[in-house]
C-alpha cells in the first residue's frame, strides 16, 4: 500500500505542476489576443488610455483562467502521462502489479479539486473583476450605453405586489429607461396589477417612475379601474424588492454574479417575469465544472499512456487533443440548444461532461483490460 500511495502522491504532483503550467501559458496566451483586440478597438477611442486598456484586460484575467481550466487540465493531462510512458515509470509501476485505476485515482482527484477551487473560490473573484471589466469596456469602447440599451432602452418587469390582500402581482412597463448615478427612471410608465389568478384589478399611468430604496416612485400617475373614472394625478409609491444593480445584471451576463448568489437571484428573476435560462444554464454548469475537470484527466490519461515501442504515439495525443475540442464544442452545442429551450437545463450542462466521462472510461477499460 505504501509503494502505491507513493506512487499516487508522485504522480499527482506532476500532474499538477503540469496543469498549473499549462493553464498559466494558455491563459497568458488568451489574454494577449484579448489584449491586442481591445487595442485595436480603442484605437478610434481618445479617452481610453493604453493603462485603460490594460487594465480591462487584467480584470478578465480570472475569467479567462475559468474557460481555459478544462483545456489545461487534458492538454497538462496529456503532458504529464505522455511524460510518465516516455520514461517508462508507469510500464514499470504497471509490470509491479500498481493497477491504472489506482495511480489515476490520485491525478483525477487533483483535476477535481481544481474545479472545486475554481467553482467555490474564482468564481466569486472572477465575477466580480468580471463585472468591472464589462462596466469599463461599456463606458469606454462601445456606444451601446450598456445592457439596457442593448435591449432598446425599454424594460418590462413582473413583480409581487405586496400591496393587495391576497398577494398578486404588478406588471410594469416603462418606454424609455435611462440608468445614471446608480438610480434608474423610466418614462411613459404603466402599471398592471393584477390579483391571485391574474384579472387586471387596475391600471396605473405615470410619466416618470424613479426605482428607489424599496419602491418605485410613480410621478404623475393616474390610477384606472374597471367601471370607474381615472383618479386625479399624484406622487404613488409601489413597493419593490427590486434594486438598480439587481436590473442591470438582469440584462447583463451570467458571468457577472458570483456561483453563491445565483441561486436567489434565479429565484427573482423568475418572480420579476425575466428569463432566467441564461443564469440557471450558466449555475449548472459551475457545479459541472468539477466533474469536467475530472473527465478531461481521464481522457488524457486514455490517450497518453500507450507504450512508445508500440507507435503511433503521436496519433493517439492527436486524437485525445481532438477527442478534448470535440467534447468542447459538443458542450456549446448543448448550451445553445439549452439557451433555446429545446433541451432542459441540467441535461444541456450535464450531458457533453457525463457523455466524456463515459469516453474516457471506455477507453480506459480497453486500455488496461483490452
Amino acid at each position: 500500500m505504501t509503494p502505491a500511495l507513493t506512487l499516487s502522491f508522485y504522480i499527482s504532483r506532476i500532474f499538477a505542476l503540469s496543469v498549473l503550467g499549462m493553464l498559466l501559458a494558455l491563459t497568458g496566451l488568451v489574454s494577449m489576443f484579448d489584449f491586442i483586440e481591445l487595442l485595436r478597438r480603442s484605437a478610434s477611442k481618445p479617452e481610453a488610455t493604453f493603462g485603460l486598456v490594460a487594465q480591462i484586460a487584467g480584470l478578465r484575467l480570472p475569467y479567462v483562467a475559468m474557460q481555459i481550466l478544462p483545456f489545461a487540465v487534458l492538454l497538462g493531462g496529456i503532458l504529464c502521462f505522455w511524460r510518465l510512458t516516455r520514461s517508462s515509470e508507469l510500464i514499470v509501476a504497471r509490470a509491479a502489479g500498481v493497477s491504472a485505476w489506482e495511480f489515476l485515482a490520485a491525478p483525477t482527484l487533483v483535476a477535481m479539486l481544481l474545479g472545486i477551487i475554481a467553482t467555490a473560490a474564482i468564481s466569486p473573484v472572477s465575477s466580480v473583476m468580471f463585472a468591472r471589466a464589462e462596466s469599463m469596456d461599456n463606458t469606454l469602447l462601445r456606444t451601446g450605453g450598456g445592457p439596457l440599451a442593448l435591449n432598446g432602452g425599454q424594460l418590462w418587469v413582473r413583480q409581487a405586489d405586496r400591496a393587495l390582500v391576497p398577494q398578486g402581482v404588478a406588471v410594469i412597463h416603462a418606454q424609455s429607461v435611462r440608468v445614471a448615478n446608480d438610480s434608474l427612471a423610466g418614462r411613459d410608465v404603466s402599471v398592471f396589477r393584477l390579483d391571485a389568478n391574474d384579472h387586471l384589478l387596475s391600471r396605473i399611468e405615470a410619466s416618470r417612475a424613479v426605482l428607489g430604496d424599496g419602491s418605485w416612485k410613480l410621478e404623475n400617475a393616474r390610477t384606472l379601474r374597471p367601471d370607474q373614472l381615472p383618479e386625479p394625478p399624484r406622487t404613488l409609491s409601489l413597493p419593490t424588492d427590486l434594486t438598480v444593480s439587481r436590473v442591470q445584471e438582469s440584462f447583463a451576463s451570467p458571468d457577472t454574479l458570483s456561483v453563491w448568489a445565483l441561486p436567489d437571484f434565479i429565484a427573482l428573476l423568475d418572480r420579476s417575469g425575466f428569463s432566467s435560462i441564461r443564469h440557471r444554464l450558466h449555475f449548472q454548469s459551475l457545479l459541472a465544472l468539477p466533474l469536467l475537470a475530472a473527465t478531461m484527466a481521464l481522457v488524457a490519461a486514455g490517450f497518453s499512456m500507450r507504450p512508445a515501442r508500440r507507435g503511433g504515439v503521436a496519433r493517439m495525443i492527436g486524437s485525445g487533443v481532438a477527442a478534448g475540442f470535440a467534447l468542447f464544442v459538443v458542450s456549446k452545442m448543448a448550451e445553445e440548444f439549452g439557451q433555446s429551450g429545446a433541451l432542459p437545463v441540467v441535461l444541456a450542462a450535464w450531458a457533453p461532461t457525463v457523455a466524456g466521462l463515459m469516453l474516457a472510461l471506455t477507453l480506459l477499460l480497453h486500455t488496461e483490460d483490452g
